[in-house]
């Protein structure tokens, strides 16, 4: 798997202006949060969101290099709140945070990716376990990557990946049966991971389910981030142009048409 950790090294070193938020933001917003933390499958730490719900839909949210940060509770909450199903969101760093760029990238250069892939798929059979008869995953980047590479272990109903594909040497398309759908930016500088071209030509190559991928003209990698000023200033580099806010509610109105079509 040294390609896949490798591609992944690629896409998140020039991401390194994202973790200039203090700890005491993280640690506030995570304790302003609704969500509850749990052990699921083999003792292992997640959030989960709206966990009482009788709905008999699920989704899996996939985090980004970072860890559990704010925003994907953020994200995972947002999703829970427009489908009205419970969230859940694995600690693939089980309780680590990075909060500089090298701690995140010593974290997700010793990730075992194969084993990450096993842990969602063992979330999505939590959620069954917990009544859902159907589940979707939702993956940002790393996390993009990871719900599909999840997919092959055969445990969704629908995939929801934005800017983030599998390489080639970690790719069993012909294991992915669930709907998948694809988001990337026009201007996503990550070539080979991220980028309109690397997305779609992976979301071709599978052929045992239908796919369908969306191009954003005029967005870079990451244009899915909140447009949060005390984060939005500090993350923007060449690489990080600020997503519109226009681009986030189309690519957001997409997935929930997604997910409601396959998860009903």
């Amino acid at each position: 798997m040294s390609v896949l950790v490798t591609t992944f090294r690629q896409c998140t070193a020039l991401r390194a202006p994202h973790v200039l938020r203090s700890q005491g933001n993280f640690r506030q917003s995570v304790r302003m949060s609704s969500s509850s933390k749990i052990t699921f499958g083999d003792k292992l730490p997640g959030h989960y969101v709206n966990k009482d719900t009788s709905a008999k839909s699920a989704v899996v949210v996939v985090q980004e290099w970072w860890g559990i940060v704010p925003e994907v509770i953020r994200q995972a909450e947002y999703i829970s709140k427009e489908l009205k199903v419970p969230v859940l969101v694995p600690d693939l760093y089980k309780g680590s945070v990075g909060v500089e760029a090298e701690e995140a990238k010593h974290m997700m250069d010793n990730l075992d990716f194969p084993q990450a892939a096993k842990e969602i798929n063992q979330a999505a059979e939590h959620l069954r376990n917990d009544g859902a008869e159907k589940v979707g995953v939702v993956g940002f980047c790393m996390g993009g990557a990871l719900a599909f590479l999840s997919a092959q272990g055969g445990s969704f109903d629908a995939v929801v990946g934005f800017y983030g594909a599998p390489p080639g040497e970690a790719r069993q398309v012909d294991k992915i049966k669930a709907p998948c759908q694809g988001h990337s930016g026009s201007e996503d500088s990550f070539k080979g991971f991220a980028d309109p071209a690397t997305m779609k030509e992976f979301l071709d190559s599978i052929k045992g389910a239908k796919t369908e991928f969306y191009e954003y003209k005029g967005e870079g990698h990451g244009f899915m981030n909140a447009d949060e000023k005390d984060i939005q200033d500090k993350m923007r580099t060449a690489e990080l142009p600020k997503g519109s806010k226009e681009a986030q509610e189309l690519a957001w109105k997409r997935t929930f048409q997604f997910l409601k079509a396959n998860l009903a």
